[in-house]
């Protein structure tokens, strides 16, 4: 299968397409990763891409598709993939179909991860992370640390990071809405979007996906 997953930040979309893609067999290609990867290897589109992100403007469309459209190619690809990040906007799902219309293949699925804006600045609000190993992720309210602000695992401080705080959200879920949400109803007049709730337990939430993605629902 090759499938877009879209929703707001807090939704869960990163857990969603790593467990996705392992159960579908397919690789979750996210724009962090391509990213990350580029930079880290050097690639005549890592170095574009950090020049941009260093003088502290946007990345291009055109550089994100390039990246995308790399990844896209590798042969563990040619069975289906997950793209997670991307497109961003309308004029990168436009794109993407020029792209995949070139390659002869096309997408079946944009699977809408839905979650009410107030749960959303909840899950993200109340997380609180380790200054000592950052990998270790409280949540006031859903996961909480036996000793208030206290790691349970290494006794390191527990802080919120600034891009968790209640106005960053709000303005990140803002951005979503302007740039991201229209390429819902441009997908939409393809008869592509399956949505689904992002609410309750993970194993649920995949479960309701897999079952939405396989009954086109």
């Amino acid at each position: 299968m090759r499938i877009v997953l879209v929703g707001p930040p807090g939704a869960g979309k990163g857990t969603q397409a790593t467990r996705l893609a392992e159960k579908l067999r397919i690789p979750h290609i996210s724009t962090g990763d391509l990213f990350r990867a580029n930079i880290s290897r050097q690639t005549e589109l890592g170095k574009l891409a950090k020049s941009y992100m260093d003088a502290g403007n946007l990345v291009p469309d055109e550089v994100t598709i390039a990246m995308a459209k790399d990844r896209m190619e590798q042969s563990d690809a040619e069975g289906g993939f997950l793209l997670d990040g991307f497109p961003r906007n309308v004029s990168q799902a436009e794109a993407l179909d020029e792209l995949l219309q070139t390659e002869g293949i096309k997408l079946d699925a944009v699977l809408d991860l839905e979650a009410p804006e107030d749960e959303v600045v909840k899950r993200i609000a109340g997380r609180r992370v380790c200054r000592k190993d950052s990998a270790h992720v409280f949540h006031v309210t859903y996961s909480p640390p036996k000793q208030e602000g206290v790691c349970d695992l290494c006794g390191g401080e527990l802080y919120q990071r600034d891009d968790d705080s209640e106005d960053t959200v709000r303005t990140r879920l803002e951005v979503y809405h302007t740039q991201t949400e229209p390429i819902i109803g441009y997908y939409r007049a393809q008869g592509l979007v399956v949505t689904i709730s992002a609410m309750g337990p993970v194993d649920e939430v995949t479960g309701r996906a897999l079952e939405a993605l396989k009954s086109g629902k």
